[in-house]
């Protein structure tokens, strides 16, 4: 059997159905084996940038694993990008990148990379080193990947194994090994901290999400009456409508949830690694019964010391503690009321922005249209920027694999490719993506891809002609002059651009415009909508924590 055959045959066994990529002449013996089956899917991409976003939109929102395949140096590097988001936001995905031959490492062969330039952005580095080992490697990397916690994994086979017809080495596929069994003892201190509460918070980061552990957070924080604050990754793990939903903790978190969280004489940190950037630092006051949960131990003890610490997978811990507290005499109760004082309090803060109907609209105000427009069950991929951080204020979410952002990398351009893997993992649910001007730039090529493989995707731009959340901190630290970063004199028309690339496009300036032109897209095939917003609106970072 070609070794191309094999690796194809290897992926579709282990459920990866579909690979992000752009063809090289060092892929085509692989691409010539997926054109000659129809049980794998090939999304041609039009910048290796956004192969690995594009893969982990697909991980992201269906919780399955999808292939990227690069050619050597230049594709391979342009990759690191997404690898890293990925490897920071513990999504699984298998990068198979085509190597330089053996015999020409060192002797700068064409696009020839040193294979360990990648080591630092992805969970392991696999190098075949013979093409009989191709397989082996292979399923050793997918187990690699798909094991908690799980990241991104790349595969470098030398170009020359590809096309080659050699006896492959047998693999034993490695399957999910048992759950460990749970520290029990530690189970029951975290009880304990948590029944003796009478003002406990829950914080839920992206391992909820990883975890598929929403149904036991829900359980858990009902069993509790404790407020629920979820990370900027963890965002949609536990619905926003809930009673006990506190909002989002990011670069805009509220000085009310602040305060949420800082007044609790107890906080269960749950699929979180207490990271730099929700926390600020570790500038948070927070409790000294404080309870992690979290899958890498060396997570543990980073910007604050848990009283409990347990390292374990967030759905069996969360169901775990439940069992332990439903039938324990709690000293809480009111955590209806904490997290809508939060709610209450963060709304009217947002009433003047929402308030705003003429151009140009805040994004607090286009927003809330979408909100308004767009089906309970619309996936949304957000990308980085200043109009990520008001959607994690002002757009609320429910389910946790209907809405992603980037994660501490915090990347622009990865909200269009991140809605191409949305779609193609996703076909029946409505996807948009939310990006700023800034941002589709930076993947605009994209457009055409969603085009291309006529996807259903309705790109939804908020433009401000500027990188206004840096043109903020430049006038407000630095006394440059206001909209120091924008482009006002070369204003871009976006949707003239989308239709260069064959989209159908609308221009949408005031909200009973956004919601028409949003319900309209949704059933209209590719299509970008632009809305103008003001460059020079409050940044959330400082307009909700003052």
């Amino acid at each position: 059997m070609r070794t191309s055959d094999a690796i194809i045959d290897c992926l579709t066994s282990n459920g990866i159905g579909t690979i992000f990529g752009i063809p090289g002449k060092q892929t085509l013996p692989l691409n010539k084996s997926i054109s000659e089956r129809d049980d794998i899917r090939f999304v041609m991409v039009r910048h290796e940038t956004n192969v690995s976003h594009q893969a982990w939109g697909y991980a992201e929102t269906s919780g399955e694993m999808a292939a990227t395949v690069v050619i050597p140096g230049p594709g391979d590097m342009n990759a690191m990008n997404g690898l890293k988001n990925a490897l920071n936001d513990c999504t699984p995905l298998l990068h198979v990148a085509v190597e330089t031959e053996p015999e020409v490492r060192g002797g700068d062969g064409i696009h020839e990379t040193p294979p360990d330039t990648y080591d630092n952005v992805v969970k392991e580095n696999v190098t075949v080193e013979t093409p009989e080992s191709t397989i082996a490697e292979l399923e050793r990397a997918i187990a690699i990947a798909r094991e908690a916690p799980k990241g991104p994994v790349r595969v470098g086979i030398p170009k020359n194994f590809i096309p080659t017809d050699v006896d492959l080495a047998a693999a034993e596929r490695a399957e999910p090994g048992a759950a460990p069994e749970l520290p029990r003892d530690e189970i029951a201190d975290a009880s304990d901290v948590l029944a003796a509460a009478s003002d406990p918070v829950i914080v839920a980061g992206g391992g909820v999400r990883a975890g598929n552990a929403s149904g036991e957070l829900l359980t858990l924080a009902e069993t509790l009456e404790a407020p629920v604050a979820t990370t900027y990754k963890g965002k949609a793990t536990f619905p926003e409508d809930h009673p006990l939903s506190a909002g989002v903790l990011c670069g805009g978190t509220s000085a009310e949830l602040v305060d949420c969280l800082e007044s609790a004489d107890a906080v269960l940190g749950v699929g979180t690694d207490f990271d730099a950037v929700w926390t600020k630092q570790w500038s948070y006051d927070l409790p000294e019964d404080l309870v992690h949960v979290t899958m890498t131990p060396s997570d543990v003890g980073r910007g604050y010391d848990p009283r409990v610490a347990i390292v374990a997978d967030a759905g069996p811990v969360l169901a775990a503690l439940d069992e332990e507290l439903r039938d324990r005499s709690l000293a809480g109760g009111d955590g209806a009321a904490r997290a809508g004082a939060v709610r209450d309090a963060e709304a009217e803060r947002m009433a003047e922005l929402r308030a705003v109907s003429e151009a140009p609209l805040t994004s607090v105000s286009a927003l809330t249209a979408l909100r308004d427009a767009l089906p309970r069950e619309t996936i949304v991929a957000a990308d980085a920027g200043g109009s990520r951080i008001w959607t994690l204020m002002a757009f609320p979410a429910y389910e946790p694999r209907d809405y992603v952002n980037p994660g501490s990398w915090a990347s622009m351009g990865l909200g269009v490719p991140a809605a191409v893997g949305a779609k193609a993992a996703n076909p029946d649910q409505p996807v948009v993506a939310f990006t700023g001007e800034g941002g589709l730039m930076m993947c605009v090529e994209e457009l055409h891809t969603i085009v291309s493989e006529d996807l259903d995707v309705a790109v939804f731009v908020f433009n401000n002609d500027d990188y206004a959340i840096i043109s903020e901190e430049a006038e407000r630290s630095y006394a440059l002059d206001r909209g120091e970063y924008g482009w006002t004199r070369a204003p871009l028309d976006c949707t003239t651009i989308a239709e260069g690339m064959g989209m159908r496009t609308a221009r949408a300036e005031t909200p009973d415009e956004i919601v028409a032109a949003a319900r309209e897209a949704l059933d209209a095939g590719p299509t970008l909508v632009e809305i103008p917003t003001d460059p020079y609106e409050p940044q959330a970072g400082e307009f909700m924590t003052r």
